[in-house]
């Protein structure tokens, strides 16, 4: 019941009419803000083009997530050792294959060579419910092992929008200073525009809204969301 009031309360100081831009809906975020831990400050984006299974992509948040990615590389040779320079949480080869076919499931990114993907393709029932199968086009699989793991360990997400059209990520916390919580939403908004369908005409977003993890959404005036 607690919560239930908190969350009414913050609710009635968003005023549903208003279309904030991003500077004064990151402040009223952290003025509604009633729990006690750092929340995640999440992103949602409505489309309005009907391909969503065609809508997704990744965006490189300027200032991170404010969470430590664990990043498993699967490699062999020379890379596994590229990627333990670059920061990667795991490194291996068959023996890692075979241990999260054992039920392994302690990391939350996956890159592989291009050279391990018949193998790394068997866990695909495994990986691709937790939509961590490693793809060209979202760049886990590559050679750059440096690269793509420093990348994800620096702030890289990927984004696809779900069955009722809506893209939704975490584009920072609740601690992080104002001007870095707009510049990360900033780069997403950004990125999801440059990454639109070529066949979405028209307006091509309906809404985008911003909350923590348990706060209110505030609706953003995401055509001027450079001001």
């Amino acid at each position: 019941m607690k919560r239930g009031k908190n969350i009414t309360n913050a609710k009635a100081k968003v005023d549903k009419t208003v279309l904030y831009n991003i500077s004064d809906a990151v402040k009223l975020l952290k003025d509604i803000k009633y729990v006690k831990f750092d929340e995640t400050v999440e992103v949602a984006v409505k489309i309005i083009h009907k391909s969503y299974q065609s809508i997704r992509g990744a965006v490189n948040l300027p200032f991170g997530t404010g969470k430590d990615v664990k990043v498993l590389v699967i490699c062999k040779g020379d890379k596994q050792k590229e990627a333990k320079d670059a920061g990667a949480d795991f490194v291996g080869a068959e023996d890692i294959i075979e241990k999260i076919k054992e039920g392994w499931s302690e990391f939350e990114a996956v890159v592989a060579t291009p050279s391990m993907m018949k193998e790394v393709g068997k866990l695909g029932p495994v990986l691709g419910k937790r939509g961590l199968m490693p793809k060209p086009k979202a760049g886990t699989v590559t050679d750059d092992i440096k690269g793509i793991v420093k990348a994800l360990k620096g702030g890289r997400v990927e984004y696809k929008a779900d069955k009722t059209g809506v893209i939704h990520i975490g584009v920072g916390r609740t601690s992080f200073e104002n001007e870095k919580l707009a510049e990360n939403i900033k780069a997403f908004y950004n990125q999801v525009m440059k990454d639109k369908p070529s066949d979405a005409k028209g307006n091509f977003i309906k809404s985008v809204n911003v909350s923590s993890t348990m706060g209110a959404g505030i609706k953003i005036n995401y055509k001027g969301i450079d001001r």
